[in-house]
């Protein structure tokens, strides 16, 4: 009797045990076979038609919504896009670094930066020639004619 009694209740919430697992069940992408029935006649496309018919149901669905998007205004969206200026800080760093330097490193930079063609150099200043000096004065040669040829000479 007491199986007689399991038989009967197991029947009865067979149907109910039958209608959970048809709700637990995600909704899937109808198979090819039942898409066919509503594809044209048509030889050309009907792959594609049949692709576009059975849709994204399944896990491929896509589930971007509005709800979780937050609207962004444009002037934040431009403050983003363009980024920071440094102006400020580049000046604050070169006003703060003040320091000279010495002329001998400021005349090598110049003349390594000058260049190595002949155009790139100023003209050397050319030295004058000086006059060569006599050991003796003009009296000394005065003097001298004097005593050699017993009078001075003249130039013409």
């Amino acid at each position: 009797m007491s199986a007689s009694l399991i038989r009967k209740g197991l029947e009865l919430l067979s149907d109910d045990i039958k209608d959970v697992s048809k709700v637990k069940k995600q909704q899937q992408t109808p198979s090819s076979a039942t898409v066919m029935d509503l594809v044209s006649t048509n030889r050309q496309g009907v792959t594609k038609q049949v692709k576009r018919l059975q849709g994204r149901l399944g896990p491929g669905k896509s589930k971007a919504t509005v709800k979780d998007k937050r609207i962004k205004s444009a002037v934040e969206e431009f403050r983003k896009k363009q980024g920071k200026s440094h102006l400020n800080d580049n000046l604050q760093y070169f006003m703060k670094s003040s320091g000279k330097a010495p002329d001998s490193d400021t005349l090598k930079i110049l003349n390594y930066n000058s260049g190595r063609q002949s155009r790139s150099h100023p003209d050397k200043p050319v030295k004058k020639a000086k006059e060569p000096q006599s050991l003796f004065t003009e009296e000394e040669f005065q003097k001298f004619q004097m005593e050699y040829f017993g009078r001075t000479v003249e130039e013409k």
